[in-house]
């Protein structure tokens, strides 16, 4: 069957995945797997493997996320940094690809338009712009049974970028963190990074490393720990165990840890809090004010981030980069006037405000010629879009490695095809209950999930509907659990 994958047939395929990133190249992984006599293609719009890690480019560039977690069951880390930079993750998921003879079967420069399902068929019909290495562009058409999108939660063309006052005054650069420009040099440069997420903590260090003289702006704290570049335990189970044995321990070693932190704070806040900010003055000691890192939220209400070896407190520390908490009032010529009256002169400023999320891709969804509007659908065991058919769709932990959710993703729509195989069923459907009350999608305060409140599908508050952050229940439910549920439909 693979030699046949490996030639474009007209026939319909059995999946089509939306997505070359780690999500779309575990899907396709989970079909050679369990589901060997699918015809499947991967559309990419991208000219490459990675997704995320192919897309962002700044200086420093690695995931919050340990690789134990964020790599997948099957595909031992070996790697020594337990945080890894991006382009080892991106390593690592062509390997992947490679390994099961996924490669093959990806479609460069092809970004899917539209999809729209006929239920007489039980069919997607896909238009798909094509763009060649010359940038020329053509439409196609594929049909599929079952759609799986990959294709993550934000935009790829657009950033979160607000508009400060007075942006025309400032002679210097403004750079987006998505979109860094590859011959940048900011060595002797006054750099000012406007944020307090990942991305900041992740560019202020690395920056400064360049040889930059970096100041962190951020106009509300966020939580900030410090994890292990490398893990011990990991590199001593390597020692004595065989690598897949090892990997398998320190993989569950983290996901109870991270689960047991998770539930700890969501359930005694203050304690938490008072534990974090203990652990933030030790890292500070009292060259910086913990003001700088004393959120007015509760841990966890938004996503905590991480740095490696608690790089950027000794910086803080040693008086290599800078921080300031406060608002801005207006841009001026050499840099940016703060409320309180202090001006940050800078050569270069970085705008790390966020993302900006999208659904499904942007790709437009019909059901028998009537729009799907995502906002409008509930996620049935937040993979499902209600009175959606055969379309699965992947959205990882807020508080835990996205390919946690993304692997269990995988492996339930396989255990589904397999399923409809030997039910004789063409269309598989969870629909719409009016007697399942609304309830946000995901239970996030940070400014990114806000912002798209409206474009992100509901959950509800009964456990088919639910959306989980605990990836122990969500592997018993989707693993293990019943398909024929009472609330999927086969026909």
């Amino acid at each position: 069957m693979n030699k046949l994958q490996e030639q474009f047939q007209p026939a319909p395929l059995d999946v089509l995945i939306i997505g070359a990133g780690l999500s779309g190249i575990g899907a396709a992984r989970a079909l050679i797997d369990k589901c060997p006599d699918k015809r499947y293609l991967i559309l990419e719009r991208r000219q490459a493997i990675g997704g995320t890690w192919d897309l962002f480019r700044y200086p420093g560039i690695r995931s919050d996320s340990d690789m134990y977690t964020l790599g997948y069951s099957y595909k031992p880390w070996v790697g020594r940094k337990a945080i890894a930079d991006g382009p080892d993750i991106k390593r690592y998921i062509e390997d992947i690809a490679d390994e099961a003879g996924v490669t093959h079967n990806i479609r460069f420069g092809h970004q899917v338009v539209s999809a729209s399902w006929c239920s007489e068929q039980a069919l997607w019909t896909v238009l798909v712009r094509v763009t060649d290495a010359a940038g020329r562009q053509r439409d196609e058409q594929l049909q599929a049974r079952f759609m799986s999108f990959c294709s993550g939660y934000y935009s790829y063309d657009e950033a979160y970028r607000p508009e400060f006052p007075n942006e025309a005054e400032f002679t210097g650069q403004i750079i987006h963190p998505q979109f860094w420009p590859e011959d940048l040099d900011c060595r002797g440069k006054r750099v000012v990074v406007i944020g307090s997420g990942a991305t900041a903590v992740t560019l202020v260090p690395a920056l400064a490393e360049q040889g930059a003289q970096v100041t962190m702006l951020q106009r509300s704290p966020s939580y900030v720990v410090s994890r292990p570049l490398v893990d011990g335990v990991a590199q001593r189970l390597q020692r004595w165990l065989p690598l897949p044995l090892a990997y398998h321990l320190t993989r569950w070693k983290n996901v109870l840890l991270g689960q047991y932190f998770y539930r700890l704070a969501r359930n005694k806040p203050q304690r938490v809090r008072a534990y974090l900010l203990h652990l933030l003055q030790r890292q500070l000691g009292s060259a910086v004010d913990i003001k700088h890192f004393s959120p007015s939220y509760n841990p966890w209400d938004q996503r905590v981030c991480a740095v490696p070896d608690g790089d950027l407190f000794h910086m803080l520390r040693a008086g290599q980069i800078d921080i300031a908490t406060d608002t801005i009032d207006h841009f001026t010529a050499q840099g940016i006037q703060l409320s309180s009256g202090q001006e940050l002169e800078a050569d270069i400023i970085v705008t790390a405000t966020g993302l900006k999320l999208n659904s499904m891709g942007d790709v437009q969804v019909l059901v028998d010629g009537k729009t799907v509007n995502p906002g409008d659908c509930m996620a049935y065991k937040g993979m499902m879009l209600s009175d959606v058919p055969n379309l699965i769709l992947t959205f990882g932990y807020t508080n835990a490695s996205w390919t946690l959710k993304a692997e269990l993703t995988a492996n339930y729509m396989a255990r589904l095809l397999r399923h409809m195989d030997k039910k004789g069923a063409r269309i598989a459907v969870a629909p719409r209950d009016p007697a399942v009350a609304e309830l946000p999608f995901l239970n996030f305060t940070s400014g990114y999930v806000q912002r798209a409140a409206e474009i992100l599908p509901k959950q509800g508050d009964r456990p088919c509907w639910q959306v989980s952050q605990n990836y122990l229940a969500d592997k018993y439910v989707i693993q293990y659990g019943k398909l024929d549920d009472g609330v999927l439909q086969l026909q």
